[in-house]
């Protein structure tokens, strides 16, 4: 998979050449070369698209991620579904806020249709996932969807929305993996009664899950209302914004299933020992996601100087 994303770039990257001749991707191209070369710089783009939107989970390339999110050991899942990601983001935005307007009519055409086969796919095959891992998967499949508002607004609010929402997701998601690790159970009954077992693991899972949902006080809450903020001022996104709610609001279904396994089942989820260092780490990173989510500007503000 990872060999077909990486020759759909390169022949982008190879077209985009043929097109400017260099590889500065802010070279404005004149316009009688622009003329002689115009169907290649927006079929380039589209390869270029296509291929990091294969590396973000942004349907419908995401098919590749739950089998190895749930194949591949935790420790490298939770890298994969946070650092990798994060980037990829970054690296979509810098390339498309500078040569979006290349793609003209397709642009409006694809990447609205791309958000909303991503905020589908991913939350409603969610619910009904039993693993928990898996879950995740196709959690961070509906996250992406949430992640490309960036590219689709292309303003001031979109560029401190990633910002904010790749720490609020990364922190969130880096804590929930760090609990899978030490629960040998990933199905939902494996959760039931850790609460009373484990309070701080059950805790610190709580306030990433509840991020992860968006709810305010939290992160994610800031996150969210930024990318949706976005798109409302770029004047033509009100509808997706409308839908990306209705998405967010499936969410909530199962992230809360498995604070209700934790809190409201009973159970003997078994858990390998579990250090002070280990629980004091996570409440480090329980409490940034809390102050992001009652602070966002501690972070926003590093896009300034």
């Amino acid at each position: 998979m990872g060999a077909f994303s990486t020759g759909i770039m390169l022949m982008g990257i190879t077209l985009m050449y043929g097109s400017m001749g260099t590889f500065n991707i802010a070279f404005e191209i004149p316009a009688d070369k622009h003329t002689t070369y115009g169907i290649l710089l927006p079929l380039g783009l589209l390869f270029i698209f296509v291929s990091m939107a294969f590396k973000v989970s942004a349907a419908p390339f995401h098919f590749w991620t739950p089998d190895v999110y749930d194949g591949t050991p935790t420790v490298f899942t939770s890298f994969m579904s946070t650092v990798v990601k994060a980037a990829g983001f970054i690296a979509f935005i810098k390339l498309f806020e500078t040569r979006f307007f290349q793609l003209k009519e397709s642009w409006h055409l694809i990447l609205p249709l791309v958000i909303i086969l991503t905020l589908l796919i991913g939350n409603i095959t969610a619910v009904f996932q039993q693993s928990i891992k898996r879950m995740l998967a196709y959690s961070s499949i509906a996250q992406a969807g949430f992640m490309l508002f960036a590219l689709y607004s292309n303003n001031v609010a979109s560029k401190e929305g990633i910002l904010l929402y790749s720490a609020a997701y990364s922190l969130a998601t880096i804590g929930l993996f760090a609990v899978l690790i030490k629960v040998k159970d990933y199905t939902y009954d494996g959760f039931n009664g850790l609460a009373k077992t484990q309070p701080v693991l059950a805790a610190t899972a709580t306030v990433f899950l509840l991020s992860l949902a968006g709810i305010p006080l939290t992160a994610g809450f800031f996150a969210k209302y930024y990318m949706l903020t976005s798109a409302i001022q770029s004047h033509s996104g009100f509808t997706i914004v409308i839908i990306a709610v209705l998405f967010a609001a499936v969410s909530v279904y199962y992230y809360f299933r498995v604070i209700q396994s934790m809190y409201f089942k009973q159970g003997n989820p078994e858990t390998i020992a579990i250090t002070s260092t280990f629980k004091y780490a996570l409440l480090v990173v329980a409490a940034l996601v809390i102050l992001l989510g009652i602070m966002p500007n501690i972070l926003l503000q590093f896009l300034y100087f």
